[in-house]
C-alpha cells in the first residue's frame, strides 16, 4: 500500500520568428552570473555528498537554467510577485516561512508548484517537510498541500503545489486581485540546520466553456495490468524535474546509487490510466534497509499524487503505486489525494530515490533498478477548454519524445511549459541554429 502519512490537501511572422528563436536560446543559456551561482551550488553539494558518503559524489538535483532568483519576504504585503509561466530559485531556512504575491483573474485556475532540494547527505527526520498553499487577502486558505519525508527518512526533493480554482459554487477566494503564495519549512530538532532550496513554478489552466461532469463514476478499472510487454531497455532517469528523462509503456532499465535521484515522465491523455512499479536488483545479500527505495508520482503541475517505498536485503525488491483512477477533469472534486492529483492530461512524472543508507551496507556503488510502466486505455476527447490547455495536454510530439526518451526542459511561454528535446543537442548547435534563423528571415526580407 502507499505510503500517505503526513500528506494533506486543502482544496507579424518574421517577429514572431525572432522571437522563437530568441526563446530557444535562452532556454539553454544562463547569465554568468547565476551560471556561476550555479556551478558554486553544484560543487557544494558534491562537496558535503562526498564527504558524507565517503565515495563519489552523487550528481546534485539539476535546478532549471532559466530559473530567475527571488526573495520571499517575511510579510505578505512585502512579497515580490510571481509571473505566470516562469520559474524561480530561492532558500527556505529551517522551520523557515515566506510569502509570494500573484496577480489573479477570474478566468483561469492557478497552480504554484514547489520543489524543495535539501543539502544532499542531510539529516531528516519523519515528518520534516513543506507545505505550500494561497491565501487571499483577509488569509483564507484558497488551496494547499503539505509533503514530507514519510517513512523515507532520508533528504531527498520533494514536490508540492498550491492552487486556486476558479469555482461559481464558491463564495471564497474568487475574487479578482492580489493573492499570497505562502511556504512553511517544519523541521525537527535533530535535523540538519542547512537552508533547502527551492525550485518555484507558476502556471495556470483555462477554464471549461460549459460545466462538466462532477461526480465521479463508482467503477473503474482497478485491477493490476500485466508486465508491459517488449522486454527491458535501457533508460537512465535525469537529475532533476526540469532533466526529466521521457518514458513510454514499457520497462525501463537503470542504475541508481544510494543517496541518489532519478527523474522520468511519462505522458498520459485524457481517459488513460497509469500504473507504475520498480524494482532493485539482487547483489550481495545482507542486512535489510528499510525503506531503501522510494517510488513517487507527481502530476503535470508538479502536485503530489501517491508515493510508495520498499526494503532491501540484496534479493530483488519490489513496489507498486496503488491503482490510479483514469485521467479525468471531474478527478478533481474528490478529497482523495491520489484522485484529485489525475485531473488533466499531460506529462507526470516519476522519481526513484535510493536510500544513503544502502552505502553502508551494501558499498556506495550503483544498485540495477528497473521501472515499470502501463499507461492503460485509449485517449479520450479533451474537455472543452476555452482556450490552449498549454501543458495540461497530450500532443504527437510528446509521444515521439516518449518513444525517443527526450529530456524535458520546461521553459516560459505565455503561461505554459515547452517541452524541448535535448538530447544530443548542444548550447552551440542551438545558437547556430538561432543565428541561421535570423539570416534566413535577412534574406527573405530583402
Amino acid at each position: 500500500m502507499s505510503t500517505q502519512a503526513g500528506r494533506r490537501t486543502g482544496i507579424g511572422r518574421r517577429a514572431g520568428a525572432l522571437i522563437a528563436a530568441a526563446a530557444v536560446v535562452g532556454a539553454v543559456t544562463v547569465p554568468p552570473a547565476q551560471a556561476a551561482g550555479s556551478a558554486r551550488t553544484r560543487a557544494v553539494g558534491d562537496a558535503r555528498a562526498a564527504g558524507r558518503a565517503g565515495g563519489p559524489p552523487v550528481p546534485p538535483y539539476a535546478f532549471d537554467g532559466s530559473a530567475r532568483r527571488i526573495q520571499g519576504a517575511a510579510s505578505s504585503l512585502d512579497a515580490k510577485t510571481l509571473r505566470t509561466g516562469r520559474t524561480y530559485r530561492d532558500t527556505l531556512e529551517k522551520d523557515g516561512k515566506v510569502y509570494y504575491r500573484v496577480d489573479l483573474d477570474t478566468k483561469r485556475n492557478t497552480y504554484v508548484s514547489v520543489v524543495a532540494v535539501p543539502e544532499p547527505g542531510g539529516k531528516v527526520e519523519y515528518g520534516d517537510g513543506f507545505e505550500v498553499g494561497i491565501q487571499d487577502n483577509t488569509g483564507a486558505d484558497c488551496g494547499h498541500q503539505q509533503v514530507d519525508f514519510g517513512s523515507g527518512q532520508y533528504a531527498r526533493p520533494l514536490a508540492a503545489y498550491a492552487r486556486r480554482i476558479v469555482d461559481p459554487d464558491s463564495s471564497g477566494c474568487q475574487g479578482q486581485g492580489a493573492y499570497y503564495v505562502l511556504v512553511e519549512r517544519e523541521s525537527a530538532a535533530t535535523s540538519s540546520p542547512d537552508d533547502w532550496e527551492l525550485e518555484i513554478r507558476y502556471v495556470t489552466e483555462p477554464l471549461l466553456e460549459q460545466p462538466g461532469p462532477t461526480a465521479l463514476p463508482e467503477a473503474w478499472p482497478s485491477g493490476t495490468p500485466a508486465p508491459p510487454a517488449g522486454g527491458q531497455q535501457k533508460r537512465q532517469g535525469g537529475a532533476g524535474f526540469h532533466e526529466a528523462v521521457a518514458l513510454r509503456e514499457g520497462e525501463w532499465r537503470a542504475d541508481i546509487r544510494p543517496g541518489q535521484t532519478l527523474f522520468y515522465r511519462v505522458p498520459v491523455d485524457w481517459g488513460q490510466q497509469l500504473f507504475a512499479g520498480a524494482e532493485l536488483g539482487s547483489g550481495t545479500e545482507g542486512d535489510s534497509v528499510s525503506n531503501a527505495l522510494t517510488l513517487t508520482l507527481d502530476n503535470p503541475a508538479l502536485g503530489f499524487v501517491d508515493t510508495d517505498t520498499v526494503r532491501y536485503d540484496g534479493k530483488p525488491a519490489t513496489l507498486a503505486l496503488d491503482p490510479l483512477r483514469p485521467v479525468a477533469h471531474e478527478n478533481r472534486t474528490s478529497y482523495q489525494e491520489a484522485t484529485s492529483g489525475m485531473r488533466f492530461a499531460g506529462w507526470y512524472y516519476l522519481t526513484a530515490t535510493l536510500s544513503p543508507e544502502v552505502a553502508a551496507e551494501y558499498g556506495d556503488k550503483p544498485v540495477p533498478l528497473t521501472l515499470r510502466v502501463n499507461v492503460e486505455g485509449s485517449p479520450k476527447q479533451a474537455p472543452p477548454y476555452d482556450a490552449d490547455p498549454g501543458i495540461f495536454s497530450v500532443t504527437a510530439d510528446d509521444r515521439e519524445a516518449a518513444a525517443n526518451g527526450a529530456t524535458g526542459t520546461p521553459a516560459a511561454a505565455n503561461g505554459t511549459m515547452a517541452i524541448v528535446a535535448t538530447a544530443g543537442i548542444g548550447t552551440g548547435t542551438v545558437l547556430l541554429l538561432g543565428l541561421g534563423a535570423w539570416t534566413l528571415l535577412a534574406r527573405r526580407r530583402v
